[in-house]
């Protein structure tokens, strides 16, 4: 379903040419121009069609199980409804955190960084002047976003290694913008 480092989902607009990968899309809101990147988990089945497969399976397990138990087999009802629950309680988890995501938005003198994990946004403004950007240990690492006295970490939809890109273009778009 969702692999740990998922890919990215954002619009293409290029910053410089030098940078290996593009991932800011241009923002237009009033007479402020900026930029905004979007780090998304890359789900391949939306909550909408995990219930319909759900759905699906509950109806195909149950029927199976009726079958079984009106053959006789009286302990295939139990085991199929407790098969059902757990499945359910998995695919809720998986529900739950098909809408993470990063949000990275510069605009006017505002750097603001929005980070969504199932369901609870947490929001981080920075003053583009006194906001730092860079890698939180090493190559491939999260990227730490810090300033004022207050960080967030950035990065978790992103392959690592796309990660050093990212910071990268973040740096030239606080430089530039």
């Amino acid at each position: 379903m969702t692999h740990p480092t998922t890919a990215l989902r954002t619009s293409s607009f290029r910053f410089a040419s030098q940078l290996p990968v593009s991932v800011g899309s241009s923002v237009d809101e009033g007479a402020e121009a900026g930029v905004q990147w979007l780090l998304k988990r890359n789900c391949s089945v939306t909550p909408a069609q995990l219930g319909c497969m759900y759905a699906s399976l509950c109806v195909l397990s149950l029927g199976i199980a009726t079958f079984f138990w009106l053959q006789g087999a009286t302990l295939v009802m139990p085991f199929a409804w407790a098969e059902l629950l757990a499945v359910g309680a998995a695919f809720l988890i998986y529900a739950r955190h098909a809408r993470d995501g990063e949000k990275i938005v510069l605009q006017g003198g505002q750097l603001v960084v929005e980070l969504e994990t199932a369901g609870h946004t947490r929001r981080a403004e920075f003053n583009r002047e006194w906001v730092r950007v860079e890698p939180e240990s090493g190559d491939g690492s999260l990227i730490e976003v810090s300033g004022q006295g207050q960080s967030v970490r950035v990065g978790r939809h992103l392959r690592s290694e796309l990660r050093p890109a990212l910071a990268k273009e973040i740096r030239f778009a606080l430089r530039t913008w």
